[in-house]
């Protein structure tokens, strides 16, 4: 795939590497000319240019119409919203993936911005706090899907009707609006079959529509 990266600080760095090892095109806009010029040796393989990804000519400089995936991986919220719109409004790409530097903004990030995915460091650090001392409580990881669908998180415990009542994840009948992923017991990812039954202190990791939050609390909380 062709991928954009707007921003060459740590984070747009970091993916752009991850991303040339698994042998995609990439292309990266770096507003500050001499860092972009020093990514250059950095970076053998990716295509860095000096271009302020805000500005409509240097993304169509960069042929922003024939990228897979655009990642707006900027330290500044607005200007990743920009490239978010422009990339998606003015250049037809097809994933437009926003980094979110500032947990306020997140509501920002959505699908009249042009985001498909947005990925928010703050609210994720603040998830895995939540999750190291609520045993018991839904922990939101990620919205997927312009916010339709959620990835959550629980760890059961032992009043948990999942766990009190012995039930398999068959008997417990969840809605359509939700699914079980994954179920990470004593460190390992357990594949989840209609026989799993559920034990304390389990991490359920679980796909949900917006709204369905209930139906997992009603299974795995109680």
């Amino acid at each position: 795939m062709r991928v954009v990266i707007a921003g060459g600080g740590s984070v747009g760095t970091a993916i752009a590497l991850d991303l040339l090892d698994r042998h995609h095109d990439i292309a990266l806009l770096e507003q500050d000319s001499l860092r972009a010029e020093r990514l250059k040796s950095q970076l053998p393989g990716v295509n860095v240019m000096a271009a302020d990804a805000c500005e409509y000519a240097c993304l169509a400089a960069a042929d922003l119409r024939s990228a897979d995936v655009v990642i707006a991986a900027t330290g500044d919220d607005e200007d990743n919203l920009v490239v978010s719109w422009l990339s998606k409004q003015e250049f037809g790409v097809p994933r437009v993936i926003a980094r979110i530097n500032n947990s306020r903004n997140e509501w920002l990030f959505n699908a009249s911005w042009g985001v498909d995915v947005s990925v928010s460091t703050p609210a994720l650090i603040t998830s895995l706090v939540d999750e190291a001392v609520e045993v018991g409580s839904i922990i939101k990881l990620l919205d997927l899907a312009d916010g339709k669908m959620k990835l959550i998180e629980v760890t059961l415990a032992a009043d948990a009707p999942a766990v009190a009542q012995g039930l398999t994840l068959d008997e417990l009948r969840l809605s359509d609006s939700v699914r079980v992923v994954v179920v990470v017991r004593a460190e390992q990812p357990l594949t989840p079959v209609p026989t799993m039954r559920f034990l304390e202190h389990d991490h359920v990791i679980l796909m949900a529509r917006e709204g369905a939050t209930q139906d997992c609390a009603d299974a795995f909380i109680g």
